[in-house]
């Protein structure tokens, strides 16, 4: 790949002065750009002033959602340096999403290293405030002007950057979740599993209705059976039922969220049992109402982790735990936190210093 060429903006955005800051409202001055052409492959990497894209009103990804992105975060630690957590992870995942997608793959690390670069010259969007963050929302869109059922032949890659507080107004306070027993988000076999925005757009109507009733979010049950638990619109979701960690098995249809993944190491080291497999809809209701159900959280790189104290199901609401945050929950967000911010030892290499 050639070296990356830099225009940097004339004209720099006030940073906002916000406490606590909104998430994803604020975007920093630069974006990173590189495009696609079949046979010719990926060039022209640039960081460029951040700004609106001219696209044709045929381009492909209008009509056909031939698309995908990905969500990581740049922390600054106390002695003000800046750091990822799990990049690589990410860029990975998105060719995973690329070859569901039809969409060309890109070099790992040297998306690695435009962003780092990219953050590298944006570090003053980086919060200061308490648990805010520099979100990072890499993505690839189809650009082919044609109105056909096909692989585009172009591509434009992304990267934009936009300082954000928590993804939930409520914080760590505990969020309602209401399960969804009519829509269906996605199936196996399907894109279930790749973060592209078809996915998300198929899950607004019930997220809607959820709202109305004062729910944070949806929790999504499997589309052949309509029995057993996903994800959250969201996040991962795991349950502690009689001391054990157990969360939904990978089967095509639930996106492999790296928090997730995250999580579930650091539970194993922990020496605690865990259990990836399949959770009805009647287990979760049952040992949510028996008492047997300790706790339950969402996991995902924008909340982080989050504590679910009531769930909703045809018409029933129930509490978790007592409806506050449960002690694991609580633990395992203060050690992931932790590693990222830089407060609790790395041990297992997550976490790339972007700069001073």
């Amino acid at each position: 790949m050639e070296n990356i060429r830099i225009e940097l903006t004339s004209a720099p955005k006030a940073k906002p002065n916000i406490d606590p800051l909104p998430f994803g409202k604020y975007f920093s001055d630069h974006m990173f750009l590189m495009n696609y052409e079949e046979g010719k492959g990926w060039f022209d990497p640039r960081i460029v002033p951040y700004g609106p894209f001219s696209l044709d009103p045929s381009c492909m990804v209008f009509h056909y959602a031939q698309e995908i992105f990905e969500g990581l975060k740049a922390y600054r630690r106390a002695d003000g340096s800046i750091w990822l957590f799990r990049p690589a992870d990410n860029f990975r995942r998105m060719n995973d999403s690329a070859r569901r997608m039809c969409i060309p793959e890109v070099d790992v690390d040297f998306c690695v290293e435009a962003l780092k670069k990219l953050v590298a010259i944006e570090r003053d969007w980086v919060p200061t405030q308490e648990a805010a963050s520099l979100y990072i929302r890499p993505f690839i869109i189809a650009t082919d002007c044609t109105v056909g059922v096909h692989a585009s032949k172009t591509y434009i890659f992304c990267i934009i950057l936009s300082p954000s507080g928590n993804y939930y107004p409520e914080g760590l306070d505990p969020v309602k979740i209401a399960i969804e027993d009519e829509d269906v988000r996605a199936v196996r076999g399907g894109t279930g599993f790749t973060k592209c925005g078809g996915n998300y757009a198929a899950s607004i109507r019930a997220g809607e209705r959820a709202a109305g009733r004062g729910y944070s979010q949806v929790l999504w049950l499997d589309g052949v059976h309509r029995k057993y638990i996903e994800e959250v619109g969201s996040m991962n979701i795991m349950f502690k039922i009689d001391g054990t960690v157990v969360t939904p098995v990978l089967q095509g249809s639930v996106l492999p969220g790296i928090t997730r993944r995250s999580i579930l190491e650091v539970c194993r080291d922990w020496g605690l049992s865990v259990e990836e497999r399949l959770i009805s809809v009647d287990e979760v209701i049952e040992t949510a109402e028996n008492g047997h159900m300790e706790e339950m959280w969402g996991t995902g790189t924008a909340a982080v982790v989050s504590p679910v104290g009531q769930i909703e199901y045809e018409g029933k609401s129930l509490k978790i735990g007592g409806g506050g945050i449960g002690e694991l929950t609580q633990k395992l967000y203060d050690e992931l936190t932790g590693i990222q911010w830089g407060t609790r030892p790395d041990t297992r290499g997550w976490t790339v210093k972007v700069c001073d």
